[in-house]
C-alpha cells in the first residue's frame, strides 16, 4: 500500500503541523485566522501556511506570553519593514514593553502591599484566638 502524498509543498505547513510544533490546537490556529492574524492559502479545503505564516504564528504565541492583547501583537508584527531596519517597529515594541513592565510593577505593588494586609490580620485573628482561649481555661 502506498503512502498518500501530502498536499503540502516542502516549504509549508500544515494546520496539523503548526498545531504540533507550537503544542496548541488547531482551533486556536482557525481562532487566529477568524481575527485576521494569519492568512494561509486554501487549496480546497486545506490551509497551508507559508514559513511567513509560522513566524507570524510564532510571534502572536510570543505576545500571548509577553501579555500582550491580541490587537497590540497585530499592530507590532504588521509594522514588520525591513527595507527601512524595522525601526518604527522595534520602537513600538519598546514602547508596549515598557508599559507592560509598568503595569506588572503596579501589580506586583499592589500584591506586596495584600501581603502585608493579609499577615496584619492573620496576626490579629491568631492573638484573639489565642485571648479567646485563654479566656475560657478554668
Amino acid at each position: 500500500m502506498k503512502a498518500k502524498a501530502s498536499i503540502v509543498e516542502p516549504h509549508s505547513y500544515s494546520i496539523s503541523e503548526l498545531a504540533r510544533e507550537f503544542d496548541i490546537t488547531t482551533r486556536t490556529i482557525r481562532f487566529y485566522e477568524d481575527k485576521g492574524l494569519l492568512k494561509p492559502e486554501r487549496r480546497g479545503q486545506t490551509r497551508v501556511y507559508s514559513p511567513e505564516e509560522r513566524v507570524r504564528l510564532k510571534l502572536i504565541l510570543r505576545g500571548k506570553r509577553l501579555g500582550f492583547s491580541l490587537d497590540e501583537s497585530r499592530e507590532i508584527i504588521d509594522m514588520y519593514d525591513p527595507a527601512h531596519g524595522n525601526v518604527e517597529q522595534l520602537e513600538r515594541l519598546l514602547e508596549r514593553i515598557a508599559q507592560k513592565r509598568a503595569q506588572l510593577q503596579q501589580q506586583l505593588r499592589d500584591i506586596e502591599s495584600l501581603m502585608g494586609e493579609l499577615e496584619e490580620v492573620e496576626v490579629r485573628a491568631q492573638t484573639a484566638l489565642l485571648k479567646s482561649r485563654e479566656d475560657e481555661t478554668p
